[in-house]
């Protein structure tokens, strides 16, 4: 196996994809870097480096460089979706999707029921997502509260560089429309990743670590942060299931609840602010098909319920972090039940 970091697997599987399957293409702003770039046309291969190499080997009618109009960039792919083509569609930024929301929302993720089963749509729509960079309000948002909510898409968060190469290239040959939600905080995070062909079936969470008194869930770059606090937590002998979802629909609730039903105590970290996010529906989910299980209240890691700051120092208060699980878990801890 390579060691890769997963930008470069991103890039690699795409290739691998394309080289695989003559009618997938690929459209976004600036993907394959902008004529007059220093290096040629194709030197960056998109802001985020995720594209580099694509359009030199497969030329402008695969990789279509688009403007500035993320509803365009959605609509075009769509139809190229339904027409025959497999599309891989990139929004630059996840903040952005509000601009394609219709296309996304109305369209997109209803195609298949509207049509009666007889239509399939094979689109994967990649965004980068998350703060960690300090780019201020309009460019470190999360998302997956939103696309999870709505019925025909299938969502998935990739943390690792191996579980990014399963799930990309399952998401590309899915049939249905895929939301591929990518941390920029995590594309510099390097791993070993398969060399071989590789994929990863949706609705299967990675067990990150073992542990018999409290069960963590997270998603994206929340399970770096889970798991430094699982490991600091096990040196005062708390043992801690830490569940990666990998895909937020569909969801893995049999994974969920048989680890809440051994431990007794949940707790949940999101980078989505509390109301009706991520967090409160799995605090649902527990809730109404694990009650008795439970030992202590459900508690949750999550920002405030406010706009991602742009200081540095705000920033960084205002995301989840390892100290905050810690204490978290130890609140769980100090329930005895009655």
């Amino acid at each position: 196996m390579a060691s890769k970091m997963i930008r470069d697997v991103i890039r690699d599987t795409i290739d691998a994809e394309m080289a695989r399957d003559d009618s997938l293409i690929m459209l976004g702003e600036d993907i394959v870097g902008g004529n007059g770039a220093p290096g040629g046309p194709e030197a960056i291969g998109g802001i985020w480096g995720t594209s580099g190499g694509l359009w030199a080997k497969y030329g402008p009618d695969r990789v279509i460089d688009t403007p500035i109009s993320e509803s365009a960039i959605i609509g075009a792919a769509a139809g190229a979706a339904l027409t025959g083509k497999r599309a891989i569609a990139e929004i630059m930024f996840a903040d952005f999707i509000g601009v394609c929301m219709d296309q996304i929302w109305n369209q997109v993720a209803k195609f298949r029921y509207m049509f009666g089963g007889k239509s399939r749509c094979p689109i994967t729509i990649r965004m980068p997502y998350g703060a960690g960079y300090n780019a201020a309000p309009q460019h470190s948002q999360v998302i997956h509260q939103f696309v999870t909510a709505m019925p025909g898409l299938k969502v998935v968060m990739p943390t690792t560089p191996a579980d990014t190469k399963g799930l990309l290239a399952q998401s590309i040959r899915d049939d249905d429309p895929v939301i591929f939600l990518e941390h920029k905080a995590l594309y510099a995070v390097k791993g070993e990743v398969p060399d071989e062909d590789y994929v990863i079936p949706f609705g299967h969470a990675r067990q990150v670590t073992q542990g018999d008194d409290i069960t963590i869930l997270a998603t994206g770059m929340m399970v770096g942060f889970a798991e430094k606090a699982a490991a600091d937590l096990a040196q005062d002998g708390i043992g801690c299931d830490l569940l990666d979802l990998r895909t937020t629909s569909p969801l893995d609730e049999e994974a969920i609840l048989d680890s809440v039903e051994r431990t007794g105590r949940l707790l949940i970290v999101d980078e989505a602010p509390p109301r009706c996010s991520l967090a409160t529906d799995l605090s649902a989910l527990v809730a109404g098909k694990a009650f008795s299980s439970l030992k202590a209240p459900i508690e949750m890691v999550t920002p405030p319920h406010s706009p991602v700051p742009f200081a540095r120092e705000l920033e960084s208060a205002y995301l989840p972090s390892p100290e905050k699980i810690v204490a978290a878990a130890v609140r769980l801890m100090s329930y005895r039940k009655v």
